[in-house]
């Protein structure tokens, strides 16, 4: 979808109301739930909730994505090299680099894309 018809959303329990990242997504059993908090052209923000054992596979971007791990710990892999990150940790995922997500235990990130 072009920037230009791309709609903007944002999350209504997020405007103007402070909220807590861990609470705002539950982790759900084999499985990796995502919830967007916000969807502009410039950008979105999207919690991410894995479950133990969830990966997603390698892949690219073409824009940096920033990870903030705000629950346990997980497994990035950023062109070829294994990174380990946890709680209170935050990350930048080169664009066009590829990366992979593998979580050891359950953990959830705050992924930030920034599309320019």
């Amino acid at each position: 979808m072009s920037d230009e018809k791309r709609k903007s959303t944002v999350l209504q329990e997020c405007l103007g109301k402070a909220q807590r990242l861990a609470d705002m997504v539950e982790y759900a059993e084999n499985s990796i739930v995502s919830k967007t908090i916000l969807d502009k052209p410039t950008g979105t923000l999207t919690l991410f909730a894995f479950d133990r054992g969830q990966k997603l596979s390698e892949h690219t971007a073409p824009f940096d994505a920033v990870v903030q791990i705000i629950d346990g710990a997980a497994q990035l892999t950023i062109g070829g090299e294994d990174v380990n990150v946890s709680a209170g940790q935050i990350i930048i995922m080169p664009g066009n680099v590829p990366h992979a997500v593998a979580a050891e235990e359950k953990f959830k990130m705050l992924l930030t894309m920034i599309r320019a």
